[in-house]
């Protein structure tokens, strides 16, 4: 009895070493990133509620992550969270790389690219410690597969952390998103209305945050995350902001492209009756829109080329060509995108001609080489 209780002591003196270690290396990888942060001088824009530098500080401050009283040493618990938060802060960095908007464009490319360095570290770090072996059959439950390898069904290293991430987190990246969307039962000005309940650049950023999750996984992985990742994607589809929806639109369009028909199934008329909802979107965005719907639906209805969905989209599209026909923006990210649309919708596509040759005629004699050339391909 003896020396069974002293084997459990060294068991657990052992797991806290373990624990303390991952939990110094991870202080010492937000440090790398928290240090040139705080340098650079930033003033959110005048009217703006958040700050994206304050909220990156607060995510990256691992030290104060309240370590166990009695014995000074980190619980799973308290570590995983801490995990967690420096993901978000990565995952916000990385992805202003490709915004413009003034809440996320002050940030250097060379603190996204340490950023991405230090995640990378991270996860390989949490892999192979104690903690990521104990919760390695979270991720084998999670998607009926071994870790461990870069074979086919395997999941390297590099992608395990995100993966055993993403339940939790994008639940409530969704619910950061949800709190500044319209009300639809909302009286007077809507939108004054859901921006006063939260500030939208908080579901600008959870935004990028869910965007850059979605996209560090791919095929086959990703089809077994539909039940965390669509219901959030169709959140952000479903705010008033462009921004919000534009990073929505570029999640789907990586699901489009990394993961089959049959694990969309479940949702498959909500998000392509999504698709034909935003097809009026600005036109910042219409380019996402269009590259989404078009690979959603010959995803999702490539077996049934009669359903009433590719020409409830082509319909939907061609109107807002017709009442835009020299919007070059539009015009050349519709032919760009469409030709799966056209293969798909087959001998439908006759009874459309109508109203396409008269577009095309009108493009033909546009001032833009682009144009053209697409319409000639």
């Amino acid at each position: 009895m003896k020396n069974k209780r002293q084997k459990a002591r060294l068991d657990r003196q052992k797991m806290w070493n373990s624990l303390s270690a991952l939990h110094a290396h991870l202080i010492q990888l937000s440090e790398t990133i928290l240090n040139p942060l705080s340098q650079i001088p930033y003033t959110p824009p005048e009217g703006t509620p958040i700050s994206p530098k304050s909220t990156l500080e607060s995510l990256l401050s691992i030290k104060n992550s309240n370590p166990n009283p009695n014995n000074n040493a980190i619980t799973e618990t308290q570590l995983f969270n801490s995990i967690k938060d420096f993901t978000l802060a990565c995952a916000l960095l990385s992805s202003s790389q490709s915004s413009t908007h003034e809440l996320l464009s002050w940030i250097p490319k060379n603190l996204a690219i340490e950023a991405n360095s230090a995640f990378n570290e991270l996860s390989n770090a949490y892999a192979e410690s104690d903690l990521g072996a104990r919760n390695e059959r979270r991720i084998s439950e999670l998607l009926g597969v071994m870790s461990g390898g870069d074979g086919d069904g395997l999941v390297n290293e590099e992608k395990r952390l995100v993966i055993e991430l993403m339940p939790e987190v994008l639940p409530l990246l969704k619910d950061g998103i949800k709190e500044s969307s319209i009300d639809k039962s909302a009286d007077g000005d809507e939108i004054s209305a859901a921006s006063a309940r939260a500030p939208v650049g908080s579901a600008i950023v959870a935004a990028y945050q869910f965007r850059w999750f979605v996209t560090q996984v791919d095929y086959p992985h990703l089809g077994k995350l539909c039940n965390f990742v669509i219901p959030c994607a169709l959140t952000a589809l479903d705010h008033w902001s462009p921004q919000v929806k534009g990073q929505g639109m570029i999640s789907f369009t990586h699901l489009a492209k990394n993961v089959n028909a049959a694990e969309l199934s479940r949702y498959e008329d909500v998000i392509l009756d999504a698709c034909c909802q935003n097809i009026a979107s600005d036109d910042e965005i219409w380019c996402h829109v269009v590259e989404m719907s078009v690979l959603l639906v010959t995803c999702i209805q490539r077996s049934d080329p009669r359903s009433p969905w590719f020409e409830k989209m082509l319909n939907e599209m061609l109107g807002h060509l017709e009442r835009q026909p020299r919007n070059k923006d539009r015009r050349v990210a519709w032919l760009k995108f469409v030709e799966p649309l056209l293969h798909g919708i087959g001998l439908v596509l006759v009874a459309h001609f109508s109203r396409i040759f008269p577009l095309f005629f009108k493009w033909l004699h546009a001032d833009d080489d682009e144009t053209v050339l697409l319409i000639g391909g």
